[in-house]
């Protein structure tokens, strides 16, 4: 191990490493029974959502630690399971398949931007604003999705939306649940989402919502797995929804991974040279995801816990990845977590996303209102992909309006284009 990851060359030991590796397991092992609830939604069953689900950050995080000897956690992101989940499958009317297929091809153009120079071509491209603005939708739309699972917010016939019934036994413990993950998350408690799932489980058993009897503790069955793995599907790839979806997929995960790789690599581990080699990856384990049944994985923000810990090198990531390929063993317990325990801690990482808001000009209407749009449609038309298309079909706009026309890239102006005329062939057909 000394030897593979250059330990001594980059000032740190097996023991520091594996503790990091800990640290960041902790950290992140929420997602496995997150991401497969989401996942659920598009028609994947449970238990193959937490199969795929831990298969694929278990390789995704072997990747960035033997091609770019980082330790950065690489699991499906949320946000951009979302996308593919009430977008894709539940907008643009693909089935769960058709939309692996949709990221396993995503993926592959991902590869090519993560090789080539049109990582930089396409980042200086796209306004700061357009892409700041997508992540601060995106965190909207997963807060609303915790406050509608949680039945805090409800449909209504009248006003589309407003508050749910309170006294419902799902209502009191989500936000009895809430409160205790806003506690440990604010006292900065390690592990705090883990724990928040584990005692939200035992809150929301107290309130009848864990049924208990006939609780399968056998081990890992792969049966409902065998109709995943594997079943990307490629049959729509001649209709327009199948290409926004692609289309939906690369924008999102070339600017969310560029952005958090570059504040990880760069910034916190000060390895710049590392930075095009775990974009390399990254972009692979897209592929991988949706060769096994899930949404893309991501570098996610929870790496951070591992590097202030002492991680240095891809030993921190092996030893994660190997944490999370065991939590296999304890299906039967993540099957039994209920959307009680989970909603909380989507609607604080909707919270935390926002944040990107600050780096928005708002002095510049030019460059606000186009931001506002992405922000405000996104939860609004429950559609990530409509919500970036309004901002961008309204960017070019309002600098031509404005006199401002030389701020307006080419590249910009055609994926304006391909937004409108996506709405145009929804109009007349």
């Amino acid at each position: 191990m000394k030897g593979v990851f250059k330990l001594k060359q980059h000032e740190t030991t097996i023991r520091k490493e594996v503790i990091a590796g800990l640290t960041s397991f902790f950290s992140i092992v929420y997602i496995l029974a997150v991401n497969a609830k989401i996942l659920e939604d598009a028609g994947i069953p449970l238990e193959a959502g937490i199969i795929a689900t831990v298969l694929s950050s278990f390789i995704g995080c072997l990747l960035v630690a033997f091609i770019a000897n980082v330790p950065l956690i690489i699991v499906p992101g949320m946000g951009i399971n979302a996308l593919f989940t009430f977008t894709i499958v539940g907008s643009l009317g693909l089935d769960y398949r058709e939309a692996l297929g949709a990221v396993v091809l995503s993926g592959i153009l991902f590869v090519i931007v993560a090789f080539t120079n049109l990582r930089n071509i396409i980042t200086s491209a796209i306004p700061d604003s357009l892409k700041e603005s997508i992540s601060v939708g995106i965190g909207l739309f997963i807060a609303f999705i915790g406050l509608q699972k949680s039945g805090i917010v409800a449909g209504s016939p009248t006003n589309f939306v407003s508050l749910g019934e309170l006294s419902s036994p799902v209502v009191l413990a989500s936000i009895i649940n809430l409160i205790i993950a806003l506690f440990l998350f604010l006292k900065k408690v390690p592990g705090n989402f883990l724990i928040t799932i584990i005692l939200g489980t035992i809150v929301s058993y107290f309130f009848g919502l864990v049924p208990m009897n006939g609780m399968d503790t056998s081990f890992i069955s792969f049966d409902s797995y065998k109709d995943v793995f594997l079943s990307s599907h490629f049959g729509k790839w001649s209709f327009l929804p199948f290409w926004s979806a692609v289309f939906s997929l690369v924008l999102v995960l070339v600017f969310e991974n560029i952005g958090l790789v570059h504040s990880q690599v760069n910034g916190m581990l000060q390895a710049p040279e590392k930075n095009e080699k775990s974009l390399k990856a990254i972009s692979i384990s897209t592929i991988v995801c949706g060769l096994l049944g899930t949404s893309p994985a991501v570098s996610t923000v929870e790496t951070a816990a591992g590097i202030t810990t002492g991680g240095r090198t891809g030993l921190t990531s092996v030893v994660t990845g190997s944490l999370l390929l065991v939590s296999l063993f304890f299906m039967p317990f993540i099957k039994l977590v209920p959307d009680a325990a989970i909603t909380p801690i989507l609607i604080i990482i909707g919270g935390l996303m926002m944040k990107n808001v600050v780096n928005i000009d708002f002095t510049d209407f030019t460059e606000a209102f186009p931001a506002f749009l992405v922000i405000i449609m996104i939860p609004l038309t429950y559609s990530i992909v409509d919500g970036i298309a309004f901002g961008f079909i309204a960017y070019p706009l309002v600098k031509v309006f404005s006199n401002k026309s030389k701020q307006i890239t080419v590249s910009s102006v055609i994926i304006s284009l391909l937004f409108f005329t996506n709405f145009l062939l929804h109009a007349i057909s």
